[in-house]
């Protein structure tokens, strides 16, 4: 194999003992994920908003962004339910670049696996203790979701995973809402496949076990746009678009039909500022017909302390040095917009 062996990581399980969970904070994960489910199973006609940096690059600006979520929260708390994005795995299209804080806790300095694990764990912990939030995080590597399994609220798949058999197969097993991302190629069919995969038992090989899933029914759709055969960004968060995605969720026999769209990525053609509009254009659809507004979950955002993107080096605080976010200040105007229309 053309693969050095640097050093063997530690199990999950070590991870955990090195940084364990208080009882409290155990209290406060099972509270919400309870609050979370009751969302997606239509228990609750809360919306969930998924809202945060497109990767968390800086642990301090992170906590400083995510308390301001909170005392918005405090102030939305009847209509909305907010699950902060605390992404640490960011996927590259050509696997070049910043691949997140798991692989490069100091985004300036070279990679370090076993520092990311812990600075991962601890930056979820951190958010967990002083604000009250179980968070978000994508699932890039499916094998190591049992680092933050104790700590997270809510997972996404992404479009360039949903069509990997262990991403659906280790969705099943999980006891949190996994959200499936249409494919690049917007192709529903991929994505409807996928959630069906997460929703049924499986046998299969995880982390050197053979285990046995029970299926995970809060297993759902994320719309965020696709791309043409020319390279276009194009979107799939309008009227008809929802209406499809209803009319398919009707005849698949899934359970708890639902949707998060995300109002960034090919849906925003990455044109940021677009994103206040497309939640809002998605309120209306829901207004209008009582079968999308059932359908539709949630929203995922991309919002930071700063518009806008850097490079990375610049060092800007809280600014993302991925994908372009919302602001602050934008951010704070859209949870009340949000709130005021539902």
């Amino acid at each position: 194999m053309n693969m050095e062996f640097e050093r063997k990581l530690p199990i999950p399980k070590e991870v955990k003992e090195l940084y364990p969970l208080s009882d409290d904070l155990v209290k406060i994960v099972e509270t919400r994920k309870a609050e979370i489910a009751d969302i997606f199973t239509g228990k609750s006609d809360k919306l969930a908003l998924i809202i945060g940096p497109c990767s968390a690059d800086n642990e301090d600006s992170v906590i400083d962004y995510i308390s301001r979520l909170a005392k918005v929260q405090e102030k939305v708390a009847d209509k909305v339910y907010i699950i902060p994005r605390i992404y640490t795995n960011k996927p590259r299209t050509t696997g070049d670049g910043y691949k997140g804080m798991l692989h490069q806790p100091d985004p300036n300095e070279k990679p370090d696996m076993y520092k990311g694990i812990v600075a991962i764990r601890e930056l979820h912990m951190r958010a967990l203790k002083e604000t009250g939030f179980s968070c978000a995080d994508e699932m890039l590597y499916p094998e190591n979701y049992r680092y933050l399994s104790d700590i997270l609220a809510y997972v996404a798949i992404g479009a360039r995973s949903v069509e990997n058999q262990q991403h659906r197969l280790t969705s099943s097993g999980l006891d949190i809402p996994v959200g499936m991302k249409n494919p690049t190629g917007g192709d529903i069919s991929v994505m409807m496949n996928s959630i069906t995969a997460a929703q049924h038992k499986h046998t299969f090989i995880y982390r050197g076990w053979e285990v046995h899933s029970q299926g995970n029914p809060l297993a759902h759709a994320i719309l965020r746009g696709y791309v043409n055969k020319h390279g276009q960004s194009l979107p799939n968060y309008h009227y008809e678009d929802l209406l499809g995605l209803y009319e398919t969720y009707a005849s698949s026999g899934l359970e708890n039909p639902g949707v998060v769209v995300d109002t960034n990525h090919a849906n925003s053609g990455k044109k940021y500022l677009e994103q206040a509009r497309i939640a809002k254009e998605v309120l209306h659809s829901c207004r209008y017909n009582p079968d999308i507004k059932k359908l539709v979950k949630g929203f995922m955002i991309e919002s930071y302390i700063e518009d806008g993107a850097q490079k990375i080096g610049e060092c800007i605080y809280g600014k993302s040095i991925t994908d372009p976010c919302l602001g602050w200040e934008k951010t704070e105007r859209l949870i009340y917009d949000i709130a005021d229309l539902l």
